[in-house]
Parts: structure tokens; C-alpha cells; sequence
């Protein structure tokens, strides 16, 4: 019989968050795989617990992931921790619970810290409906067309940033949203320095000229307001494009305006445009 794999959510900053259950389990289990064993080290000191830890992460994912599923299924248990907050949440786990379900493993959780539903409960924004966005890629183009798509987004939306990329993140926040939209800063949770900004984007970007941004930030951006054209299609949307174009307006500026009173895709639109001017 197959062994079970554990979840386990740890602190985000505060050790006093980890759950007396998540140390029950951590003492229970046969071993613990972890993001980065040095990390999860310290906690488990804390607690005094000793355990055989393997390492897990993203650079070796493939090949730890079938170590760590051999011991599941030759019946020992397993704890899969990360760094901070909880497992398979904008992280490699994902693919080891994956791994699991294909394989007959019972995977449970202990539930705990996440940043992202940390943030969100204290944005002050609208938390019925929310888009978990995670990281942006490094890539420029890549981070813009992301971001593009969520032009017309109603959703609030949760982000993960570095204190390093936190400013070029805000211009293309500017940029794809418009210096008015609400957004909440919010870093070092659960930490002595904890601090919330709430604020417009505008308002956030000129801040953070003058101000380094210090420790790991969760950005909690207000989700468009609802369109005042929902509803148009890309054949409608596309004339429109081509009625401005007439006007004298450039194909591609066209496109855009067009794209913020309807939510449509600007290159949907802009390709759409091209088609029927042929």
C-alpha cells in the first residue's frame, strides 16, 4: 500500500503561524521534501523536530519528483514544504501532486500561510472574485502581452514581485491599466516591518521614485471597471477600428481605443481591421 503525500503550508514570516497540526504532521511523516533544505532546517530547529529531508525545487523537479513517488509508493509518507506559504501555490509542487494523482498516491493538505489570500484579505478590494497572477515573466515582451490580456479584466488580481523589478512593474502597470487604477502594496507580511500601501498606480509608481523598494511584495491591482460596450463583437469592434481610421487616426492607436471601451484584444482588433480593409 502507497504511502501519502502532506502539503504542508509553512510560516510566511512568522514562525508562530505554523499550525500545531503542520508540526504534527512534520513529526509524523517518514520525510520531508523541501524547496530548500537550509531553510526548512531552521524551522524544523525551531520546533525541534528531526526528519530526513530530500531537496525539491524547480531545477529538479523531474528527477526529484520520481525519487520522492518511488518512497510514496513503497508505503512511507512525505511532507512537501516550501520556503514559505503553501505548496503548489505558484510552485513546482504542483507537478508532484500531478505526478501523484496519476499514480494512485493520496495527496492531503494541512493548510496554512499564502501570501496571495494574505494580501487580498487586507487590500480593501473588492475579494468575491479574484485572478491569482503569480510572477511576471523577466521578459519584457512576454511581461507586456500578459498584461495586455488583462486589460479588460473585472477581477481583482494578485501579483508576486521582487523588490528589485518593483519599479519597471509598476510603469507596465501604468502602462496596461492606467495610472487611476486602485492597487495595494503590500510587503513583509506577517513580519516586523509589515506594511500595506493603498493607493492609485499613479501614485505608487511616483512613490517608489523616491523611495527603494525594501523586502518581498504581494501587488493586489482593482480589476477594470465593467465596459460600457460589453458585449460588441470583433466584427463590430473591428469596423468601429476602421471608422476611426478614417478619421485620420493611425490603424494601431485605433485598435487600442478601441480596445478600451470594449475589453476586446487590441491585436484581435487590430488584426480583425487589417482582414477587412482587404
Amino acid at each position: 500500500m502507497s504511502g501519502t503525500l502532506y502539503l504542508v503550508a509553512t510560516p510566511i514570516g512568522n514562525l508562530g503561524d505554523l499550525s500545531p497540526r503542520a508540526v504534527e504532521t512534520l513529526a509524523a511523516v517518514d520525510f520531508i521534501a523541501a524547496e530548500d533544505t537550509r531553510v526548512s532546517l531552521k524551522l524544523l530547529n525551531h520546533f525541534r523536530i528531526k526528519k530526513s529531508l530530500v531537496s525539491y525545487h524547480e531545477h529538479n523537479a523531474a528527477s526529484a519528483g520520481q525519487t520522492v513517488l518511488a518512497r510514496l509508493l513503497a508505503g512511507e509518507s512525505c511532507a512537501l514544504v516550501t520556503d514559505a506559504g503553501t505548496p503548489a501555490i505558484s510552485d513546482p509542487g504542483e507537478l508532484l501532486v500531478r505526478l501523484c494523482g496519476e499514480n494512485g498516491v493520496e495527496v492531503t493538505a494541512v493548510p496554512g500561510c499564502c501570501a496571495a489570500v494574505n494580501a487580498l484579505a487586507l487590500s480593501g478590494l473588492p475579494t468575491g472574485r479574484f485572478a491569482f497572477e503569480g510572477f511576471l515573466s523577466v521578459n519584457k515582451r512576454s511581461r507586456r502581452e500578459h498584461l495586455e490580456s488583462l486589460r479588460g479584466e473585472s477581477r481583482t488580481m494578485v501579483f508576486h514581485e521582487a523588490p528589485h523589478k518593483l519599479r519597471p512593474t509598476l510603469a507596465d502597470f501604468c502602462q496596461a491599466f492606467g495610472p487611476d487604477r486602485k492597487i495595494a502594496l503590500c510587503r513583509e507580511l506577517t513580519k516586523l516591518h509589515e506594511e500595506v500601501r493603498r493607493c492609485t498606480l499613479g501614485e505608487a509608481a511616483e512613490y517608489y521614485q523616491d523611495h527603494d523598494p525594501r523586502g518581498e511584495y504581494v501587488l493586489v491591482v482593482a480589476g477594470a471597471e465593467p465596459r460600457e460596450d460589453a458585449g460588441v463583437t470583433l466584427e463590430e469592434g473591428a469596423a468601429r477600428v476602421l471608422a476611426l481610421v478614417e478619421a485620420g487616426e493611425r490603424l494601431k492607436d485605433a485598435a487600442r481605443e478601441v480596445a478600451e471601451h470594449t475589453g476586446l484584444s487590441r491585436n484581435g482588433l487590430y488584426a480583425a481591421a487589417l482582414e477587412r480593409r482587404k
